[in-house]
């Protein structure tokens, strides 16, 4: 039996780990915030803030952009950060190659949301899209970056088990598809990696996942079953930890016969075609991605 005082201890030491923990997340999504600020909207490109389902989103609207599809954004940020405003000049990229309306995913983050707050939202949008707004299954394609490539997986995963018509295909860049670490680039690839860690991920991978394990396939996707998901387009740098969760993703889709396009960018990082205000490779893989989801539309 523990005694009152060292109950009195350890609710204390509770305390001051949650206030660690809010201010932590609190900086990091600053800084991300901060970060995104740096990178306008084009002159002709239009966002239009909505509520899809009753998730918050936005619009991305470049010139010439077909009426009658859409892509579905998801954005990246360990699942506890990031945004539409974060993630706005890579939609408004995408939407421009791809001629194409972009729909940014605002969906609930950990830890105030843990598992599966954000599979949720990301449902509920896609179901909006088809039923609310009239969009064909055949003229919608899933994207997203990092915790949101891994979150692309794992919606298309849900919506087929619940018997929901698939989109024309899918884009994951630099997915992250699991939470329980087990890749060996985890390792190898540390000193590569200047972008992400394990430990961050490890401190991501607890607030949202809470007390599910580590290996649920909604979570993780790596270990669902891909039967039946539809083409894939999989960008990921050869420097990142993250590297055999888009390799490891890219094997197993295809041993269920799914279609899918990996890039491996040699000395690239992190979701490198978030950068691309700075960098060509960045332009490159974007313009890689248009023409991946022309083919499909």
């Amino acid at each position: 039996m523990v005694s009152r005082g060292m109950k009195s201890v350890i609710n204390i030491l509770k305390k001051n780990r949650e206030k660690e923990i809010k201010k932590r997340v609190e900086e990091s999504r600053a800084g991300l915030e901060e970060m995104a600020r740096l990178t306008p909207l084009f002159k002709d490109a239009k966002l239009e803030n909505i509520d899809a389902g009753g998730v918050p989103a936005a619009w991305m609207i470049t010139p010439d952009v077909a009426k009658d599809r859409a892509i579905l954004y998801l954005h990246g940020g360990g699942y506890k950060e990031g945004s539409i405003t974060t993630h706005q000049d890579l939609a408004q990229r995408i939407s421009k190659v791809s001629k194409t309306k972009v729909l940014i995913l605002g969906y609930r983050l950990a830890p105030e949301h843990p598992f599966p707050a954000a599979l949720e939202d990301s449902v509920r949008a896609y179901e909006w899209l088809i039923n609310s707004e009239g969009y064909k299954p055949k003229n919608l394609i899933i994207a997203g970056d990092s915790a949101g490539g891994g979150l692309t997986i794992a919606t298309l995963v849900k919506l087929r088990d619940q018997g929901v018509s698939l989109p024309a295909a899918a884009v994951c860049l630099s997915p992250w598809t699991d939470l329980a670490l087990t890749g060996d680039s985890m390792n190898l690839k540390i000193h590569e990696d200047h972008f992400v860690s394990p430990d961050g991920l490890m401190f991501d991978a607890r607030l949202y996942l809470g007390k599910t394990d580590p290996k649920n396939p909604y979570a993780s996707p790596l270990y669902a079953d891909f039967k039946g998901l539809p083409p894939l387009c999989i960008q990921v740098g050869s420097a990142e930890i993250l590297l055999d969760d888009a390799t490891r993703l890219a094997k197993r889709a295809r041993e269920a016969g799914v279609e899918v396009q990996l890039d491996i960018w040699e000395e690239m990082i992190h979701v490198f075609q978030a950068f691309a205000v700075m960098a060509p490779e960045s332009i490159e893989g974007i313009n890689k991605i248009g023409d991946f989801i022309k083919k499909f539309f």
